[in-house]
């Protein structure tokens, strides 16, 4: 009874640090959505506090003279491309690896795992170098290769276990009808493990949108930046003729909105995708 007493009590105050944390993180977002929609005069007064009469055309601002509206643009296509290349090509090599378990296949699985804690600064000036050569810097065909090779560590590790989930009755069953290897893979493994696509896919098009350091490297022109480089240069800009912080609040929200309106609608397949595939 004690000991099921003090596993209780840490439950409780487990949950109670959960909450706290989510009630933290909440309120920061709400925060910033709110000072977006401010002016810099009243921010500079009042840190936190209502709009009194509601700044929209902060987000106007933002996408016209921050240039917002294009880095989204390139954002989608990075993201869109990059996620969609990745599953192609992981999908294939994680059912390769899943079904011919051999030492050489564990070797295999175990450098795509060890590729997952490569730091990306130690890989930013090897990419430079490579893309210059080949003219790709300052692209967004160089920008998505890199992202899809990026992904393939994690997207790889992580469909090896759905695929190792399947069974192999199935594929089986496939060959007696006359299916050959290709067939079965796309008509019969790929749809039964169609969720562990859809959350690969996501969790890429959530890394992509997010990343920071190899676009800030590998793009410049106005018309190639993504969203979080162009909020970075709009900030470094607005340093030398008054940092207008309504429309860098609005720049903010325009980056974190549409991961927490995707968070909100797919999160329990993201979280439950990524369980069953680590789990297996």
């Amino acid at each position: 009874m004690r000991g099921r007493t003090g596993v209780g009590a840490a439950v409780r105050i487990g949950w109670l640090v959960v909450w706290i944390v989510v009630a933290a993180n909440l309120a920061l977002i709400l925060w910033a959505v709110l000072t977006s929609l401010r002016d810099g005069p009243d921010i500079l007064r009042h840190t936190v506090g209502l709009p009194h009469d509601p700044k929209f055309a902060n987000y106007v601002r933002a996408f016209r003279e921050g240039g917002f509206a294009q880095a989204t643009l390139n954002s989608v296509l990075a993201g869109g491309m990059s996620s969609l290349l990745a599953i192609v090509l992981a999908a294939p090599a994680a059912y390769a690896l899943a079904r011919h378990r051999t030492r050489m296949s564990s070797a295999i699985t175990m450098l795509f795992a060890l590729g997952l804690g490569v730091p990306g600064q130690v890989l930013v000036v090897p990419l430079f170098v490579g893309l210059a050569q080949v003219d790709l810097v300052d692209s967004r065909l160089g920008l998505t290769m890199v992202y899809v090779g990026l992904a393939m560590p994690f997207t790889v590790f992580l469909l090896t276990g759905f695929f190792a989930g399947i069974p192999t009755a199935l594929e089986e069953a496939a060959s007696i009808d006359g299916a050959g290897p290709v067939r079965t893979f796309v008509s019969v493994v790929a749809p039964v493990a169609r969720g562990g696509l859809v959350t690969a896919f996501l969790l890429q098009f959530i890394a992509s949108w997010n990343e920071t350091l190899f676009a800030l490297v590998l793009t410049h022109s106005q018309d190639k930046v993504t969203l979080p480089v162009a909020l970075a240069e709009f900030v470094a800009s607005a340093q030398f003729s008054g940092l207008d912080y309504g429309t860098m609040f609005a720049g903010v929200c325009i980056i974190l909105v549409p991961m927490l309106a995707l968070f909100s609608w797919m999160g329990a397949r993201i979280i439950q995708g990524m369980t069953l595939g680590i789990g297996k």
